[in-house]
């Protein structure tokens, strides 16, 4: 089978990117053929064996000789560590050649690729754009919705605005299908978008155990010192994610505050950048944080060793469409300490970690007082052993073939009922 991946944001960076990335050499590892839409704005960027990418350039910082580069960098829902450029602030203008730019590379990646099915990234425009190429080339579609997507419609609504609904109204008429990423998310889209109903799918979330996984070699030392950090703190706590409102950084800051004075040998690891970095650096310097340390984005690699060495993982977020920072760390052993919101509840149970509501920073540092100090244990082998069952994307892998194969079925069928004088639902 031969899949063409469509998505808003990088293959790095965005919890849809890597989303993507997994699907895509899970797909590769069972012998399908894969591309990938998306955009760029770096000149070096990730390449995958086996994988065929169709860049859109962006400018960011970097002016890339040799290929059509927008003058503007690809906007976000939120934020991405490489744009804070949001939808709500483009012109008329700069959607247009939005549009055009990735309604020529979806067709050009049609055109050469010859895709049996489209899988399109979010419920918004990219989607959109997606369902009118495939109706142009007669192609089924399925979207994963991401959650943020839905985010951006809500926003629309507030702003009396219909640009990227529009297109997200058009993508989920034309889908055979509406993957969905958690319960929570499943719910939320049959309410925000009405055009889902009867089409929603929940496929859970998966991550890929060949990047993520419990390493006996990583030695804590070696990896503080690879990120600047010469001291050998004797107790780790990590965040990874984008420095944005809806992650609530400044909350595990707020709790980094409190169980600093139960354990002044602690250190906090927040990987991650994103717009809200100086503010953040500010209230830890207000806070007069010792310990905790921002080292920027980081390499897949790099995270599992971060992991590896944390004695647990933190997932403060507002909202959390799925939280998969929270399987990755899992997956290598490490308990978890997230909210009691969105997708993060199907899967942050007693023995991999706990809850605590959204806000509550005192809340969040007892608990992550609690296992520093081993009043609370966990085994990291069975926590790994949990997230490679249930989670692990060539395990699920299998729920979007099927998927996949049963829009094509189904497009099959319509073809045949029109060959036959009979228009669908006639």
């Amino acid at each position: 089978m031969k899949v063409l991946f469509v998505n808003h944001f990088p293959l790095t960076g965005s919890g849809s990117g890597v989303y993507t990335a997994n699907i895509a050499k899970g797909l590769i590892r069972k012998g399908h053929e894969v591309a990938v839409v998306f955009p760029e704005n770096r000149s070096e960027y990730e390449k995958y064996e086996k994988m065929n990418l169709y860049p859109v350039f962006f400018k960011n910082q970097e002016i890339i000789s040799g290929v059509n580069q927008s003058k503007m960098n690809f906007p976000c829902f939120t934020t991405h560590p490489r744009s804070v450029f949001n939808f709500r602030d483009m012109s008329e203008q700069e959607r247009k050649e939005y549009e055009e730019k990735f309604y020529e590379a979806i067709n050009n990646a049609i055109k050469e690729f010859k895709p049996d099915i489209i899988h399109a990234q979010h419920v918004w425009t990219l989607a959109g754009i997606s369902a009118k190429c495939c109706k142009e080339h007669n192609i089924p579609m399925i979207i994963t919705c991401h959650g943020t997507d839905l985010m951006g419609v809500q926003d629309e609504e507030k702003r009396n605005e219909n640009w990227g609904t529009h297109w997200a109204k058009e993508a989920a008429q034309y889908a055979n299908t509406i993957v969905t990423i958690s319960k929570d998310s499943h719910q939320l889209a049959e309410e925000v978008l009405p055009e889902t109903k009867g089409k929603t799918k929940w496929i859970r979330n998966g991550v890929d155990m060949s990047v993520f996984s419990i390493d006996e070699n990583v030695k804590k030392s070696d990896v503080l010192k690879s990120i600047g950090i010469e001291k050998d703190y004797s107790k780790v706590v990590s965040f990874v994610g984008k420095l944005t409102d809806f992650k609530g950084v400044d909350v595990l800051l707020d709790a980094a505050a409190i169980y600093e004075k139960e354990n002044e040998d602690v250190l906090t690891i927040i990987a991650g950048d994103g717009e809200l970095r100086n503010k953040l650096e500010g209230q830890a310097q207000r806070l007069n944080l010792k310990n905790v340390k921002f080292i920027g984005n980081q390499p897949q690699s790099k995270l599992k060793e971060i992991y590896n060495i944390a004695n647990c993982s933190c997932v403060p977020s507002r909202r959390e469409p799925f939280g998969l920072v929270a399987i990755e760390a899992m997956a290598c052993g490490a308990p978890v300490v997230a909210t009691n919101e969105g997708g993060l509840p199907d899967f942050v149970k007693p023995d991999v970690g706990r809850l605590v509501d959204v806000e509550d920073s005192k809340a969040l540092a007892n608990s992550v007082t609690q296992i520093l100090k081993g009043n609370i244990t966990f085994n990291r082998k069975a926590i790994s052993e949990k997230m490679e069952k249930n989670y692990s994307q060539d395990a699920l892998i299998g729920e979007f073939v099927n998927t996949y194969n049963e829009a094509i079925h189904q497009l099959n069928a319509q073809k045949h009922q029109k060959s036959d004088g009979f228009e669908p639902g006639d």
